[in-house]
Formats: structure tokens, C-alpha cells, sequence
């Protein structure tokens, strides 16, 4: 059985797509989990937390190395 552990939330869909590609392209096991609800209602966005990232467990070292990476690497963009 796979445990996934929640790394992010985000807000907007697209925004939450461009970072699960990314994982998935590095070779991690993730998923959305509530996408098509608030992608459907966005108004259940605060009362569920948004869109969730989930990462296999034993990989999430990996993904937390990453997330930061790419976040680090906008801020220095000035778009973070």
C-alpha cells in the first residue's frame, strides 16, 4: 500500500498542473486530490483546503528537494 503525504495546496488548477508535471517528469509518484471538486466550485476551495499535492511517501524527500528548487529559482525571477 502507497502512503501519499500532502506537500502543497494550491489554489489555481493551473498553477497545480505546471508543478505535477514537473514532478512527474523528475520520476515522482504524486497526484492532485480534490481537483475536480474546487476545479468545478471554487468557492469550495477554503473549506477543503484547495487542490492538494500528494507524494508517494518514500519519495518525498526528493519532491520537497525539488518544490524548493523550483520555487527558489522563481523568486529569483521575481515571479515567487
Amino acid at each position: 500500500m502507497m502512503n501519499f503525504i500532502q506537500v502543497r495546496s494550491y489554489d489555481n488548477y493551473i498553477y497545480a498542473h505546471i508543478v505535477l508535471s514537473m514532478l512527474q517528469d523528475s520520476g515522482i509518484n504524486c497526484h492532485l486530490k480534490d481537483e475536480y471538486t474546487i476545479t468545478i466550485d471554487p468557492l469550495l476551495s477554503p473549506a477543503l483546503g484547495g487542490i492538494k499535492l500528494m507524494v508517494e511517501g518514500s519519495q518525498l524527500e526528493r519532491a520537497l528537494e525539488l518544490l524548493e528548487q523550483t520555487e527558489e529559482d522563481a523568486r529569483g525571477r521575481g515571479r515567487y
